[in-house]
């Protein structure tokens, strides 16, 4: 459930720096004018089971997927992402947070990929999870990039 307001249309995108994160970033911004919404970008953050065992000091997983964001969002937006696009790190497992995160909205949107699993699969296992159980229209984005002309402009094509 959400724990702060929103406003009335949304787009959800899943954020993990991986090249199809970014793509589903720039679709959102590309979708924006014609749905009259704004952009939620959301990064999910957890600690490995193994950290408890073996903790690594110095090492922050909430900092470096603020980082992780931020740059996404730069590479996204060519520079600063436009006023419509509000930034959020949240604790737990991808798929349960962008699930989460996408009640009420317009769409999900994630890159078909990220940076987890084999990087041969066609699909990866948080897209599968949140085109299964999201209530709510899910974009799922392949390839690397779109027209590098319409990145960071939305509405253009």
């Amino acid at each position: 459930m959400n724990d702060h307001p929103s406003p009335e249309k949304f787009i959800v995108v899943g954020v993990d720096g991986s090249p199809s994160s970014i793509l589903a970033l720039q679709w959102a911004a590309r979708l924006v004018p014609t749905v009259g919404t704004t952009i939620r970008a959301v990064a999910a953050w957890q600690v490995p089971y193994t950290y408890y065992e073996f903790p690594i000091s110095g090492w922050d997983p909430k900092s470096v997927a603020e980082t992780i964001l931020s740059e996404s969002l730069s590479k996204a937006f060519v520079g600063y992402p436009p006023a419509t696009v509000s930034a959020l790190t949240r604790q737990g497992s991808p798929a349960r947070v962008l699930l989460d995160e996408s009640q009420g909205a317009q769409m999900l949107i994630v890159g078909s990929r990220g940076h987890g699993g084999f990087a041969a699969l066609l699909l990866g296992s948080v897209s599968s999870a949140v085109a299964e159980h999201a209530q709510c229209p899910v974009l799922i984005a392949h390839g690397a990039t779109t027209d590098e002309s319409a990145a960071g402009k939305p509405g253009t094509s």
